[in-house]
């Protein structure tokens, strides 16, 4: 197969601006060629627009290029928003997010669902707010050429059931799935652990928890990008590849077969868990080499 760029994320809102050039430069001499457009990054040049131009030429004096980006998620950012006195500025401030995107040469973005932070909502209303946030928003993502990735988490809005409904209810070449290794490790092996991220999720939803062991295989034709990072199936730590029981081989080598997959992305808290850059790199090279 072609070979797949390795883009990484970094908690740059945790350095200082004189910190984050240097940071780049660390990235670039242990090999690394791409970064994340990450959500943090984009909040600030939507605060402040010379921010991008910053941006670019610290990439650029690097060596590096953008591949992929995160929108900024939270409850009142994510599609499913069901607020209706917030959703006209939540639509426009994704679709700013895309044009951005765009001009950073970025090809995906990474968009949450949303998870179901208001109880007086049904799924079924999550669901048609989703459905409405993405017919407002492709047309924008259309234009760009910026393909939206829609993320399966831990909770009842964004199995691959109903990740893979929202993709058929489209059917747009401009949508697809970024699939997250550790969340459907979460899904997999939360039943193990009488308290875990999802059955707290689930809490309420449903009796039956729906444990998943074969999301990856599920979601494989849809997939445009990954985010990659371990953990025991408990919590969403995001750990290092390696600091977990994620079956790496199993993972890559099934992504190898992803028809339309673009880029893979290295998703470690690496602040949180004391990583330093060149073991991030040499770890995702050993990851993509056994595709």
């Amino acid at each position: 197969m072609k070979s797949i760029p390795v883009s990484h994320f970094f908690s740059w809102q945790e350095c200082s601006d004189r910190l984050r050039p240097l940071l780049m430069q660390e990235f670039s001499v242990n090999g690394a060629d791409h970064l994340v457009l990450a959500d943090c990054l984009l909040r600030r040049v939507m605060q402040r627009f010379e921010f991008a131009e910053t941006l670019r030429k610290e990439a650029r004096e690097a060596g590096l290029t953008f591949c992929g980006a995160h929108a900024p998620f939270g409850i009142h950012e994510d599609l499913d928003n069901p607020l209706a006195d917030e959703r006209p500025m939540m639509i426009d401030r994704l679709k700013l997010v895309l044009k951005i995107v765009r001009d950073f040469g970025a090809e995906s973005c990474t968009i949450h669902v949303g998870n179901v932070p208001f109880r007086e909502y049904s799924l079924d209303d999550y669901h048609n707010c989703i459905l409405q946030s993405l017919e407002a928003l492709l047309p924008t993502a259309e234009t760009c050429g910026v393909v939206i990735a829609i993320e399966n988490i831990w909770f009842p809005t964004n199995t691959p059931e109903k990740l893979l409904a929202i993709l058929d209810h489209f059917r747009s070449p401009f949508l697809g799935i970024c699939y997250d290794a550790g969340h459907a490790n979460l899904m997999a092996k939360g039943m193990n652990f009488p308290e875990s991220a999802a059955r707290d999720g689930w809490n309420g939803w449903t009796d039956e928890i729906p444990w998943d062991d074969r999301i990856l295989e599920k979601l494989l034709p849809g997939i445009v990008t990954c985010h990659l990072h371990d953990n025991f199936g408990q919590y969403d730590n995001h750990n290092l590849p390696g600091n977990g029981n994620i079956d790496w081989q199993h993972v890559m080598s099934t992504l190898a077969r992803a028809p339309k997959l673009r880029c893979l992305q290295n998703e470690v808290d690496s602040i949180g868990n004391q990583i330093p850059i060149a073991t991030l790199c040499r770890t995702f090279d050993r990851l993509s080499a056994m595709m």
